[in-house]
């Protein structure tokens, strides 16, 4: 069996739309296959920032989340807002969210969490260093910003204690030490 071809794309409209996403039905024909109408969420793009310090503790926020109705480890991130470089998005969620501003950041993976049926490209960066410059302005996205131990990250992953998969990402990234040198944001 060869590779797989691209599907076609005979058509796409929008089901709705506001601020936070888009539902588009598109119509597609895979190779082979007779044409159907497939759902596709869209979304911005999302900054996601492990910032370490120099005792391998990792910069978190303790948040609830109402959709889980569960209160969580997460790194800082965000929307990456239209015009935006997503590098400056990092930087800036960072300072909104815990008050500390990172001295360097290194984008380190793109992904798309749902790649079948949602398109929202996550930029995952690593920051290393931080100076306290004030209480976190965001007062919706903050939660108990709190620095944590690097190695307590694998049994807080094993009890499911950090949330969503931009911080699962980003934090299995740096345990397996993937994380290139730094460059200043």
């Amino acid at each position: 069996m060869g590779e797989p071809g691209p599907w076609r794309i005979l058509g796409e409209r929008t089901v709705y739309e506001d601020r936070w996403l888009r539902l588009d039905l598109v119509d597609v024909e895979p190779p082979g296959l007779e044409p159907f109408a497939h759902h596709v969420v869209r979304l911005d793009r999302v900054a996601v920032v492990a910032v370490l310090d120099e005792h391998d503790r990792v910069l978190m926020l303790r948040r609830y989340r109402f959709i889980p109705g569960a209160t969580r480890w997460e790194l800082p991130g965000g929307i990456v807002e239209p015009g935006e470089e997503a590098v400056a998005a990092a930087s800036r969620e960072v300072e909104e969210e815990t008050g500390w501003r990172t001295s360097s950041l290194t984008r380190v993976v793109t992904y798309q969490p749902m790649i079948g049926m949602v398109d929202s490209p996550h930029e995952i960066f690593v920051g290393r260093g931080a100076t306290y410059i004030g209480p976190p302005t965001d007062a919706e996205e903050t939660g108990r910003v709190e620095w944590v131990p690097l190695s307590e990250m694998p049994d807080l992953m094993a009890r499911g204690e950090l949330a969503g998969s931009g911080t699962l990402i980003a934090i299995l990234h740096v345990i397996a030490g993937l994380t290139p040198n730094p460059s200043s944001p």
